[in-house]
């Protein structure tokens, strides 16, 4: 019988899919056999896009993340008051999560990076492995303080049989059971040819991707001035109306091709965006986010490695980034990095699995 990994996916934001699929591919190559289900509440047409390989899906909320007010801003209070009430009855949630495991017959827990599905499995005496640049228990943490509910979810992690920490991340020093892996990405085509002869764009025309990594949220487009020879583009759904604008989903192609055939993305810190941005050689021009933990940390990888600049939140709600953008775009580009951090996963799953 094939053996069974049950995949729970964080649905605050895009990034955690960003992390996970590359390594699920790669996997399923090693292992053809094998049976995968994803548990998530990202869309399944996104996960679709980015997981190539067979999985059943199951609608799931195996972690709480933060709850948002946009893409940069933290409830702080509602955050604090969810996860109180996600904990009051801890044991009973923890039993129902080891039943339903039980029920789908799971070989392996591998979690991106919710810590209920490896408190399941662990009541349940099941392999378990979390794989994240973060965890929520410094999230929390850092936000809400070191009370009952952070040593719970601390439990969670160190209790797993491994934490698979991708680069860059935070660092997890209190962790014991660590295990440091390198940048993952996607790294799509650069399709740009395709694009101009579609679009009739002229090869002298800017293409730039705006994306705000899967939280609900909206650019006021509408307001930002035109800039000669620039195109945006942009979320279908925020039906943007101006003159520049074009909607991603008129091009049929992925997320990761666009970036790759992009002069340059216009983002928020996030893990997705930067690392593929840096392993595409597109430069980055992102918005200040500097409550966020992870924020000195990825900024700081990406000028190391990438070419970014910082611009502040007014200018990009007004979109007086004029001057950055040209600056990014005409610079030397370094060179792409390399992610090997799918393949370092997919080979620890692999040994694990096989035994």
């Amino acid at each position: 019988m094939p053996q069974h990994l049950v995949v729970s996916i964080s649905g605050h934001g895009f990034g955690h899919v960003a992390q996970t699929a590359p390594a699920l591919n790669l996997l399923l190559t090693h292992m053809p056999q094998l049976r995968l289900t994803v548990r998530s509440t990202v869309p399944l047409s996104h996960l679709r896009s980015r997981i190539h390989a067979p999985f059943e899906h199951l609608h799931s909320e195996g972690d709480i993340g933060m709850v948002m007010f946009s893409a940069v801003d933290i409830l702080v209070d509602e955050s604090r008051a969810t996860y109180r009430a996600f904990h009051e009855n801890w044991d009973a949630r923890v039993a129902g999560e080891a039943r339903l495991l039980r029920e789908l017959d799971a070989d392996m827990v591998l979690s991106n990076v919710g810590y209920l599905p490896l408190a399941g499995a662990q009541r349940m005496g099941i392999p378990n492995i979390a794989l994240c640049s973060l965890n929520w228990f410094d999230i929390y943490r850092h936000y809400c303080g070191n009370d009952a509910v952070a040593a719970q979810i601390c439990d969670c992690y160190a209790s797993a049989d491994a934490f698979l920490r991708i680069t860059p991340g935070l660092s997890m020093a209190h962790l014991p059971n660590l295990v440091p892996i390198t940048p993952v990405a996607d790294i799509g085509n650069n399709r740009r040819a395709e694009i101009n002869l579609r679009l009739k764009l002229s090869r002298k025309e800017k293409l730039v991707l705006v994306s705000l990594g899967g939280i609900a949220s909206r650019l006021p487009i509408e307001r930002w001035p035109r800039i000669e020879g620039v195109r945006w583009l942009v979320q279908g759904d925020w039906q943007v109306e101006h003159p520049d604008a074009i909607a991603i989903e008129s091009l049929p192609m992925n997320f990761s091709d666009l970036l790759a055939s992009s002069d340059a993305l216009i983002c928020k810190p996030g893990y997705g965006s930067f690392v593929e941005a840096a392993c595409s050689g597109t430069p980055v021009l992102y918005v200040s986010r500097d409550d966020w933990p992870e924020t000195p940390i990825l900024s700081g990888w990406l000028r190391q490695h990438g070419l970014c600049r910082e611009i502040s939140r007014n200018a990009l709600e007004q979109g007086s980034f004029a001057g950055e953008l040209e600056e990014i775009c005409n610079a030397p580009r370094p060179k792409p990095v390399i992610p090997e951090g799918a393949g370092q996963t997919a080979g620890w799953i692999t040994e694990r699995l096989r035994g």
